[in-house]
């Protein structure tokens, strides 16, 4: 097993993305923390539970003459495995993939394919993890296999990795180059044929382009500019303007253009 096991997903768009495995480490320590929140929900669910099952254990015997402790730890055992199986399936679910400890600990469960989980692929993993805790079987799994998986990891399709950083800006670099060929593109070309979803593809490209790989970069911009021009309908490019370029000009232009129409009382 690497120290910094890697993994590339690619998405619909050709997008290549990176991603981190979370390791036995990261796991280990999340898991310990959500073991404590666990064992707080367990021990008010005990005490309530003990509570209520005294008084309908004397008021059982009383109506009907007969003890019923053993329907009462039998559903007492029944109760604490749905609470410490839903507690993993809720937070994973909700959290997309995280609960308490893999938040701390930045890590996140998604499916094989990058995608989030959903409550099948939470619920297959909550389900085998008392199986992958016995005789520390999960850790031995993740620590042999390629993509760090336990049995739950294999049965359900996941993987686990470390959370990605959110963006620190939604503000975009634009390179001074872009700022003179957008105003002749607004001269040249029709910007107002793009559609709102149209501008937001290139307003994320624009985004996440420095996460991608110099290949998948490349091959995205050259694809996305080609569309552009068909959209809005011009023959060539400008002379010696890369698609990174034309991309960001577009984008400086189409938002010029929605600027204007915001002003206008559209």
């Amino acid at each position: 097993m690497h120290l910094f096991n890697k993994i590339k997903f690619r998405t619909p768009e050709s997008v290549e993305l990176e991603f981190t495995l979370a390791g036995i480490g990261n796991r280990a320590w999340a898991l310990l923390i959500d073991y404590h929140v666990l064992a707080a929900f367990m021990t008010v669910f005990v005490v309530v539970w003990v509570t209520v099952a005294v008084q309908l254990a004397d008021l059982w015997t009383i109506i009907f003459g007969k003890q019923v402790s053993l329907w009462l730890i039998a559903i007492a055992l029944i109760t604490g495995f749905a609470i410490y199986t839903g507690y993993f399936v809720f937070f994973e679910t909700l959290w997309h993939g995280q609960t308490p400890g893999k938040r701390f600990a930045k890590i996140r469960v998604v499916r094989d394919d990058g995608r989030p989980v959903g409550l099948q692929q939470t619920t297959l993993r909550a389900l085998l993890r008392p199986i992958d805790e016995f005789f520390y079987l999960g850790s031995l799994f993740i620590i042999f296999s390629d993509r760090e998986k336990r049995l739950g990891d294999l049965a359900a399709g996941t993987i686990v990795i470390q959370a990605q950083r959110p963006l620190a800006s939604t503000t975009l670099t634009i390179c001074e180059q872009a700022k003179p060929i957008y105003e002749h593109l607004l001269q040249v070309a029709d910007l107002s044929a793009l559609l709102p979803d149209d501008f937001a593809v290139i307003r994320e490209y624009l985004l996440r382009r420095t996460q991608m790989s110099t290949k998948a970069r490349m091959k995205l911009a050259l694809e996305l500019t080609q569309q552009v021009q068909d959209i809005i309908d011009l023959e060539k490019l400008p002379e010696a303007v890369v698609p990174d370029v034309f991309l960001e000009a577009v984008y400086l232009g189409y938002k010029q253009i929605g600027e204007w129409g915001v002003g206008s009382g559209e």
